[in-house]
């Protein structure tokens, strides 16, 4: 009887290690990597997709070069960080294969101001400072145009040899896009990016002009992305299937106030 017991006892051990073990094996490990301390968006989705068997590793990078960096050799396996144009332009300048898994926010540029408080007591002479490197340059001289304030020749990603009027008369000074939120101690207005935005408690209600979302925002759109030869990943399409639900946009509907939307859910960015 005793003997008996033992071969259940023993069988039974081995039955639950194997089962163990298996659990061990299917769980999977991504990498994903992310500019800055926090994102809170991605944190919920680690917990939704964490019930699947996945477990995705928050990768911090201090600068928008690393990334795309460790992306292209291997050290991480997708990144949350970037929008279209950035990408695309990357992908050119690097000779990398960088793909969109899916749409994560959109972050609209504002104009602020420390001086005035609407957009009409611009006048001429006023400086207003631009971010420089081609993506956000581009971006916030169309956000000027759309302000009234320039108009510009058709170009996809303008730049300032584009400007073919000024309707005001302001003058315009590129800085890093960093400074930009800093520099209103010194010019009259300025464009910022959101996140750099939220970093210096500028609040978007505050602005004297915000980017408006339509169409053509679409290439300012913030990605998920992977190597093109990982596109089609099974688990990479489930943390995107994650990221586009009800629980992660009322996450970005609270933790970013205003500065970030869920992409997602307008149909006019799909």
């Amino acid at each position: 009887m005793k003997g008996i017991l033992l071969i259940f006892i023993t069988t039974l051990s081995l039955f639950i290690l194997a089962g163990c073990g298996g659990n061990q094996s299917s769980s999977k490990t991504v990498k994903v990597g992310i500019t800055g301390a926090n994102d809170p968006a991605l944190e919920k989705v680690k917990e939704i997709v964490k019930k699947e068997g996945i477990n995705i590793k928050i990768v911090q990078f201090s600068d928008y070069s690393q990334p795309n960096t460790a992306l292209a050799n291997g050290e991480i396996d997708m990144n949350d960080f970037q929008t279209y144009t950035f990408q695309s332009d990357w992908n050119k300048k690097h000779k990398t294969n960088i793909v969109t898994l899916g749409t994560t926010v959109i972050a609209p540029m504002s104009l602020f101001s420390k001086k005035i408080t609407k957009l009409s007591q611009l006048k001429k002479g006023d400086k207003v400072a631009i971010p420089n490197d081609v993506t956000n340059e581009g971006r916030a001289l169309q956000l000027l145009e759309s302000a009234g304030l320039i108009e510009l020749d058709n170009s996809k990603i303008p730049n300032l040899r584009d400007i073919k009027k000024y309707n005001v008369g302001i003058k315009i000074s590129s800085l890093d896009a960093g400074q930009t939120a800093k520099s209103l101690d010194d010019v009259t207005a300025a464009c910022v990016n959101s996140g750099v935005a939220s970093d210096a408690k500028l609040n978007p209600k505050d602005a004297i002009y915000r980017e408006k979302i339509t169409a053509k925002s679409k290439p300012y759109v913030n990605i998920l992305s992977t190597n093109a030869k990982d596109k089609d990943n099974p688990t990479f399409k489930k943390i995107v299937k994650a990221y586009h639900t009800k629980e992660v946009a009322n996450v970005i509907k609270k933790q970013f106030h205003g500065y970030e939307s869920p992409a997602w859910t307008y149909k006019i960015l799909q």
